[in-house]
């Protein structure tokens, strides 16, 4: 029984790291806790939102937010694959602007390049747990940013409170089930389209109302265009022809 108890409560972890030796030894790192259980590790690869969803994973440790490994798109792709999934980054910079991006993404946990194997795991555990866990240098930064954002949202929604989007009726019907939470893979089947279609669909939205994600997106649409019989979205056909 107590096997099987420990089992239960472990957190399935993967890792991502450029650096094969850096992830073996993550690897054996996380091995000797019986709370936590690598599930999985990999380098930079377009596979790894499958790898990730197919071994159940409840965190993913990514080794840091570089631009030219389109981490940022690997955070993206994960999320869509695995919504509630928890992210901590480790070994990064004391750098405020990419600490921000990361916080936007949803990452969970930012650890720096100078922690302790100590220090990592009680970041993985802390996360794992429902906290977010971020240097204490960079709080102040985390509320200044968080208070500058709401002022300029503001100013942006009442400069775009009376603007109206062109959609077609394909756009529509595919923002209204991004309104309603479901994935870009149950949008493509409602619609009959490819995940490519549909991913395309959004991000030419995203840019036509000039959101930053498809969540901001719906919220635009809804705000600047509602229909005459007061619905922002048009009746959906599970079929409907493009």
């Amino acid at each position: 029984m107590l096997p099987t108890t420990d089992k239960q409560s472990s957190t399935n972890v993967y890792v991502v790291a450029e650096n094969r030796l850096l992830r073996e030894t993550l690897v054996r790192l996380f091995r000797k806790r019986g709370d936590l259980a690598v599930v999985g590790q990999n380098s930079y690869s377009d596979s790894v939102p499958e790898d990730i969803a197919a071994s159940q994973s409840d965190l993913l440790l990514l080794d840091c937010l570089n631009p030219n490994h389109k981490s940022d798109d690997l955070i993206c792709d994960v999320r869509e694959s695995v919504p509630q999934i928890r992210i901590v980054l480790f070994g990064m910079d004391e750098d405020t602007d990419i600490f921000l991006q990361a916080v936007r993404l949803g990452v969970n946990g930012y650890v720096l390049k100078n922690a302790s194997s100590t220090e990592l795991l009680d970041a993985v555990r802390a996360v794992a747990q429902g906290e977010a866990v971020c240097p204490s240098k960079f709080c102040k930064v985390l509320f200044q940013a968080i208070s500058s954002e709401a002022t300029q949202r503001a100013a942006i929604a009442e400069q775009r409170a009376g603007m109206r989007f062109e959609l077609t009726l394909r756009q529509r019907q595919l923002m209204s089930l991004v309104a309603m939470g479901l994935s870009n893979k149950e949008i493509a089947a409602n619609l009959n389209l490819s995940e490519f279609t549909v991913k395309n669909h959004i991000y030419r939205v995203m840019k036509q109302v000039d959101a930053q994600n498809r969540h901001e997106a719906v919220n635009l649409i809804r705000a600047g265009a509602p229909s005459e019989n007061g619905s922002e979205w048009p009746v959906l056909t599970r079929a409907a022809t493009p």
